[in-house]
């Protein structure tokens, strides 16, 4: 089942369900004629859809608002945090091209700042499924909670048969004792086969789907933190409010620490191409990942894992 199969099939099953979006019909582009007026395009307008959406939702709708990621976050943020957040409402916040996706535009068009925005919203919840599998397996449960959702949409084919989805937990692919990986969504892909490639090299590698960040499996990631000698973030972010930033303040609310190798855009936007070339040029191939990472290993470690830096 794809992504508008699941969503049509959802909405006739439950007259609640709105779709809406500001003329960003890439995945559901069937729906209008089968949903009626349950089908809204509002046009250009992602602050009016938000509005529109709270105002439904505030009389028992369940709106999924669909739009480019940028626009989305960035144009209606006020709007989510305002009419969306603060009231609490059961929004479903579906973001189209996030991260390396929006390949071939420009910094205006980039969503990469998406995450950290969406996670500062107290009551808001953070999605980042890894393929269209993943994300189908997801959405049943993340529609049908009471709370506000942001999920990163993505349509690319699997290279894993994922497990069960459970709100707030990670997916354990694989356990590895020198390096372990930590990553969501698009680039599941490449680290996935970054594994494989350093097993083939001998190296004891794992790999964990954080394809839930808010709320974020903290116990997986203090687990993991005492098992590996390193663990690495992988995301299609900037450094700051991503994946790096979590695992960051999980290991200070706990009072830990552990080796870390972060992998993500640090203070400039990518350079537009298609998508491999992005990949390559920002160095984020499943290669260029597993080179990285073979070559840190070589470097000593100055902190063992685990080790306490403030006296609980």
């Amino acid at each position: 089942m794809n992504y508008q199969e699941l969503i049509k099939k959802t909405a006739l099953a439950n007259e609640r369900y709105v779709i809406m979006t500001a003329e960003n019909r890439a995945v559901i582009r069937d729906l209008p004629a089968v949903l009626g007026p349950r089908f809204i395009d509002t046009g250009i307008t992602e602050q009016t859809m938000i509005g529109m959406a709270a105002g439904l939702a505030l009389r028992g709708r369940i709106p999924v608002c669909h739009a480019l990621a940028t626009f989305l976050t960035y144009r209606a943020y006020e709007f989510i945090r305002t009419d969306v957040g603060i009231a609490h409402l059961p929004v479903k916040l579906s973001s189209w091209i996030a991260g390396f996706l929006s390949d071939g535009n420009g910094p205006t068009h980039q969503a990469i700042e998406d995450v950290a925005l969406m996670r500062t919203i107290p009551g808001m919840t953070v999605f980042c499924p890894a393929d269209e599998q993943d994300m189908v397996a997801m959405l049943p449960e993340i529609w049908a909670s009471p709370h506000p959702a942001y999920v990163r949409l993505i349509n690319r084919a699997p290279v894993y048969k994922h497990d069960p989805f459970i709100t707030g937990q990670a997916e354990i692919i694989s356990e590895g004792e020198d390096v372990t990986i930590l990553t969501y969504g698009l680039l599941f892909e490449q680290t996935f086969k970054a594994i494989e490639i350093l097993k083939e090299k001998g190296i004891k590698a794992g790999l964990i789907n954080m394809r839930s960040l808010k709320p974020v499996d903290e116990e997986a990631i203090l687990n993991v933190a005492k098992k590996s000698s390193m663990l690495v973030t992988v995301e299609d972010h900037f450094l700051t409010g991503g994946l790096y930033s979590i695992v960051a303040e999980v290991f200070l609310k706990h009072q830990t620490t552990a080796r870390v190798l972060p992998m993500a855009l640090d203070e400039k936007w990518f350079r537009p191409g298609t998508l491999n070339e992005v990949l390559t040029y920002e160095g984020f191939t499943a290669e260029q990942i597993a080179a990285k990472i073979i070559d840190n290993l070589k470097k000593p470690n100055q902190k063992k894992p685990n080790e306490l830096i403030v006296n609980a």
